[in-house]
């Protein structure tokens, strides 16, 4: 976690990042699901026994520079996650986020907006 902290204390918004290079698959990772608008897979740095990244393949650095033209991209990265929670068996619960900035460490380590499910409950 500490790691993580410090990512998103370092982090700075615009050019390419590890993300982009996954939706282009230029970099490994482990695919839970992928369809014209969103790219959804398991957290390489997972901070729980399940977690996973829901992200578009539309490039939005942060949720506060989002256009109105997005809410249904953002929404469906939602859905997708709330798919996704069920097919891995998350029956339990989880907690899906979107960190926004890098204010008190606990933002963002990669500026590409993302939605966040860990697993919660055991």
């Amino acid at each position: 976690m500490a790691d993580e902290i410090a990512k998103a204390q370092v982090a700075q918004p615009g050019g390419d990042t590890i993300f982009g290079k996954i939706i282009r698959k230029e970099i490994l990772a482990k695919i839970i699901f992928e369809d014209d608008r969103c790219l959804a897979f398991h957290d390489i740095s997972s901070q729980a026994p399940r977690h996973f990244l829901v992200i578009p393949k539309k490039h939005i650095s942060q949720v506060s520079v989002a256009d109105d033209d997005d809410e249904s991209l953002l929404g469906h990265l939602m859905i997708v996650g709330k798919k996704c929670a069920a097919d891995l068996g998350l029956k339990r619960g989880y907690r899906m986020v979107a960190n926004e900035g890098a204010d008190e460490g606990w933002g963002q380590s990669v500026y590409h907006t993302s939605s966040m499910s860990l697993e919660v409950g055991r």
